[in-house]
């Protein structure tokens, strides 16, 4: 089974992209993000027509996440335990396959200090508790999305422009290593241990042309998901198409 991650930043722009995407890429699973519509525009005659299953939880104009899966879904949940004020769309779960998948959206936290990088934080605290509860079930189990964190100034390229920016705070990689600390796998990194390996370029700067990326796009896989790890990867050349997003497709097969 492969299942990808991809941010798509909106759903209405990138629909051509995707769908070209889908067709050549073939995966099994696809855990969506920033698809920046109401569930009731999201275009899911599209995918339904072409064989998907769609679950969705959006946000207008902002946020959302959604699944496309060949499989069956079942036991969909949207959002994130531990605070019922939070009203932005930024996780939905399924299981499929036997898998329990989630789609994640992080908070951005930008500009910082303020409100935005508190959120982000506590955000981060909140999937701290939610990953742990998942784990504890032993069953496999993939965090899959858009991170909004460089992990380490190796997933930076130019970490002098990056250092007061959210994605790269001291506070930000540690609520990261404190989830990987709990027993997951970060897939792109183990099976690429070394490599200089970016999933999003800005569209200012001419970041895409420069090689200007960061990293924060991640695939965090259970004890129970890592044993079944066959391949993961990037689709770096996405990026490059007109119209693109600003993120790639990461994935994993199991």
């Amino acid at each position: 089974m492969r299942l990808a991650s991809f941010n798509i930043n909106g759903i209405a722009a990138r629909l051509p992209r995707l769908l070209e995407w889908l067709e050549e890429a073939k995966p099994d699973v696809v855990g969506l993000q920033e698809i920046k519509c109401e569930d009731a525009r999201f275009p899911r005659a599209v995918f339904e027509d072409r064989g998907w299953q769609v679950e969705t939880h959006g946000q207008k104009g902002f946020n959302g996440v959604a699944l496309l899966s060949r499989l069956p879904l079942f036991d969909v949940v949207r959002g994130l335990p531990g605070d019922p004020t939070d009203a932005e769309a930024r996780c939905i779960e399924a299981t499929v396959g036997g898998i329990r998948l989630a789609c994640l959206y992080l908070p951005n936290g930008n500009p910082l200090p303020g409100p935005k990088f508190t959120y982000k934080l506590s955000w981060m605290e909140r999937l701290e508790a939610r990953a742990r509860a998942l784990l504890a079930t032993e069953a496999p189990v993939v965090l899959a999305g858009d991170w909004n964190v460089c992990p380490t100034d190796a997933d930076v390229a130019r970490p002098d422009l990056m250092a007061d920016d959210a994605l790269c705070q001291p506070e930000s990689r540690a609520a990261f290593r404190r989830i990987l600390a709990q027993g997951w796998t970060e897939a792109i990194r183990t099976r690429f241990p070394d490599a200089t390996l970016y999933t999003f370029w800005d569209y200012q700067g001419g970041a895409w042309a420069k090689n200007w990326g960061l990293r924060i796009d991640h695939l965090l896989l259970s004890p129970a998901a890592a044993d079944r790890m066959v391949e993961a990867g990037i689709d770096r050349e996405v990026r490059a198409l007109e119209k693109a997003s600003d993120h790639v497709p990461v994935w994993v097969e199991l």
